[in-house]
């Protein structure tokens, strides 16, 4: 096994929020690893961690959504990265409507998509969520902000461990 430190310790990520509803549980969190993974047709996939609440109800969902933020939204992001919804309610802490087909799209959100769930794929610890784009919103028009990245938020101490 080779020691890949020097090699992720130069990755930078965006960040985004995932929400997802099911069977009457809501849930979201601050995501790390997430990437378009096809041009024809798009898709997207984010990687949830297998022991955070909101890869649970996400097992049970048929869409999630995704939201950028950029760092003047960090609040956002601490909220979603830094408390678990096994004992916070996130969504009575911030703005959000529902969207497509029941889904959660965060109000404050930089942009977000909703993505019906196409593919699930178990990498270990995480389960990557292959998504179909159905719908997606901006405020406003992109101006070249830059997004929130992994350096940005690593303040935030996780509401479940990493490991």
């Amino acid at each position: 096994m080779t020691d890949m430190d020097a090699f992720i310790d130069r990755l930078n990520p965006d960040m985004c929020v995932v929400t997802a509803q099911a069977g009457g549980e809501r849930a979201g969190c601050l995501v790390g690893f997430a990437s378009q993974c096809s041009m024809r047709p798009v898709r997207f996939v984010v990687w949830l961690s297998k022991v955070n609440r909101t890869y649970e109800v996400a097992c049970a969902a048929e869409y999630l959504a995704v939201h950028l933020v950029t760092p003047e939204q960090f609040e956002l992001a601490a909220l979603f990265g830094g408390e678990t919804g096994d004992r916070v309610d996130k969504f009575a802490r911030t703005r959000w409507t529902q969207g497509y087909r029941g889904t959660l799209v965060l109000q404050d959100a930089d942009a977000w998509f909703v993505g019906r769930i196409e593919q699930r794929t178990d990498a270990g610890d995480h389960v990557g969520f292959v998504l179909d784009p159905v719908r997606s919103g901006a405020q406003g028009k992109p101006d070249g902000r830059p997004l929130l990245r992994l350096a940005d938020a690593l303040a935030i101490e996780p509401g479940h461990p990493v490991e």
